[in-house]
């Protein structure tokens, strides 16, 4: 059997899509192979960064990609999972072809505020959500 080719997709590819796309490498092992991308791709989040490398997943050197050039490189997908916020849904690409199309909304970290470590645990919050949706997920292919 082929791997299961997943996109994760947020505005920017700079916290939510990029954890969704490690914690399904990590948890799902070699049966996925997995990309994230961004319609306005930014910059990583320096603490979503730190809070991945808690669990063994360094993100350090990562550049963010956009699906414009995705999309231009011909790449297709079995799975397009959007992880936008419901306040940022309707700013959410849609990536074209014949994937199936799958939204989980999770929290924009880059709006949280207050200390690093304020921030550090709201992210880790979001990341405890992206988790547990996505072992749930993986259930499903068993």
């Amino acid at each position: 059997m082929n791997n299961l080719k997943v996109l994760f997709v947020c505005i920017h590819n700079s916290a939510r899509s990029q954890m969704a796309e490690e914690i399904l490498r990590k948890i799902g092992g070699d049966r996925f192979d997995v990309e994230s991308a961004g319609i306005e791709p930014g910059q990583l989040n320096p603490i979503v960064v730190d809070s991945l490398k808690e669990d063994g997943i360094d993100i350090a050197g990562k550049k963010t990609k956009a699906v414009s050039d995705l999309l231009k490189a011909g790449k297709s997908y079995d799975y397009v999972i959007t992880v936008c916020d419901e306040t940022s849904a309707e700013r959410c690409p849609v990536f074209p072809g014949n994937a199936k199309r799958i939204h989980w909304g999770f929290i924009d970290p880059s709006k949280f505020t207050g200390t690093y470590e304020e921030k550090l645990s709201k992210i880790r919050d979001v990341k405890a959500q992206i988790n547990q949706r996505i072992a749930q997920w993986v259930k499903e292919f068993s």
